[in-house]
């Protein structure tokens, strides 16, 4: 009997359509690839828990996948994995509006969670570019960031309990939303940013934030980063509803108004164009104004906005950068983080040390300045090509950043992890691999990597 056979045998809904697997084996970007036999659709968390329960005793390879949004290949089956969509796992349960949460199954995507919120008059404190496909399950699995980092803390922050499937097929349920609750290890903070190799989120239980239905913004030219940078930090200590800081540098802004179509912002380019938005439940103009006005001559010119549309143009500025990106090439997507003192300094040199790599190579930065991240875009390189990460992802622990910020490590960056986590961080992280995973089929080729026949990890 076939795999595919198998596992519809077991109840479940699988596809093997050619058609249907090509949109999901390959990631957002187009550079990531991978073959699958089989694709089985989660309606619920048993569906999963048979799946793994067949998979386990047999070996068998499965790599889960939300809204497949992410950019290090984490959620695509390069070695011919069984994909397990959990698209399908679309419980969005009441507000409970007395604890400020909510219990979302992992394939409720960020917008819809979001809405759901903002209906009970709450919000979400994640919020990413990707929203409208991104889903809880992904967002979860990867300790996803964004442009609320700043305020609220990214994906883990947000997490009050989980639902997972083990690689076994038993199930931990820890749903109940006890902010204090010191009975043994936090299993729920374990399995956030694990990208689906300890175990496979089925629902979490989040907690939600307060709804501020004013909103203000300006968009700033400033001739350097290292003046971001100092904007940033007066933003963070005078203004008091600050909800995002972003910056775009000169040559990506004017590539993004270029390939986009968009109005230019300014009369001419800046160094770096950096927004900064605050929300609160009163109109903070005036606050951020005065903060504005108080930089004196740093900020070459502003454009500010007191409305939703007019917020919405300046967003696109920044929200647009990906997409311009997109249109005109395969990106090699490099999402770091920095010390605060050595942002500018990246900044400085990353495109010098891009275009030694491969001198036909464009850089574009942009990102999340307020909380460190900043994106790096590189477009010329070829897309197997890793001289390039090899090249900015080296600078970074040499500036003493993280060679990622939001997006996992994935199989894009698994060669330079061992640059980043000490010998006993990793030998720490096996431990943990082989004890919940013995068999190694969970999302085996990322992270970590794989598990050989002696029980080891490369």
């Amino acid at each position: 009997m076939t795999l595919v056979a198998e596992l519809r045998g077991l109840g479940l809904d699988v596809v093997d359509d050619p058609d249907v697997l090509a949109g999901h084996v390959v990631d957002w970007t187009g550079r990531f690839t991978g073959t699958t036999p089989a694709l089985v659709r989660a309606h619920s968390t048993d569906d999963v828990a048979r799946l793994l329960a067949w998979c386990q005793p047999r070996g068998v390879p499965v790599v889960p996948q939300g809204g497949n949004t992410g950019l290090v290949g984490g959620g695509v089956p390069r070695h011919g994995e069984v994909l397990l969509s959990l698209r399908g796992l679309d419980r969005l349960d009441a507000v409970d509006r007395l604890a400020g949460q909510v219990t979302a199954g992992a394939g409720v995507t960020l917008a819809r969670l979001q809405e759901h919120a903002r209906a009970a008059g709450l919000a979400y404190g994640v919020d990413l570019t990707a929203r409208a496909s991104a889903t809880i399950g992904g967002t979860v699995a990867t300790n996803a960031g964004g442009t609320r980092v700043l305020r609220y803390g990214p994906t883990r922050a947000q997490v009050v309990g989980v639902e997972a499937v083990l690689a076994d097929g038993s199930v931990i349920t820890h749903l109940g939303g006890l902010l204090k609750d010191n009975t043994g290890y936090d299993l729920a903070g374990l399995l956030v940013g694990s990208e689906g190799t300890l175990g496979v989120v089925t629902a979490a239980r989040l907690r939600l934030v307060p709804r501020h239905d004013h909103r203000v913004g300006a968009l700033l030219a400033l001739d350097t980063v290292a003046d971001a940078v100092e904007v940033a930090a007066r933003c963070r200590e005078e203004l008091a509803g600050l909800d995002a800081v972003e910056a775009v540098v000169g040559p990506t802004l004017a590539f993004t108004c270029a390939t986009l179509g968009l109005p230019p912002p300014f009369p001419s380019t800046p160094g770096v164009a950096l927004l900064v938005e605050a929300a609160a439940r009163v109109d903070p103009t005036d606050e951020l104004a005065e903060v504005v006005a108080g930089l004196g001559d740093v900020v070459r010119d502003a454009l500010v906005a007191t409305d939703a549309p007019a917020l919405a143009r300046l967003w696109a500025y920044r929200e647009g950068v990906a997409e311009a990106v997109a249109r005109t090439g395969v990106p090699h997507k490099l999402d770091v983080t920095l010390p605060a003192s050595r942002l500018a300094g990246f900044a400085e040199r990353v495109g010098d040390v891009v275009a030694a790599a491969v001198p036909e190579a464009t850089t574009h930065v942009f990102g999340h300045l307020g909380d460190g991240n900043l994106h790096v875009n590189v477009l010329g390189a070829e897309p197997d090509d890793d001289t390039v990460d090899d090249a900015v992802l080296r600078l970074v622990v040499e500036l003493g950043g993280s060679i990622s910020a939001e997006h996992g490590i994935g199989t894009a960056k698994q060669p330079w992890l061992a640059l980043q986590r000490s010998p006993a961080d990793l030998a720490a992280m096996r431990a943990l691999k082989r004890a919940l995973d013995p068999a190694g089929i969970l999302n085996p080729h990322a992270l970590l990597g794989p598990l050989h026949g002696d029980g080891s990890l490369s």
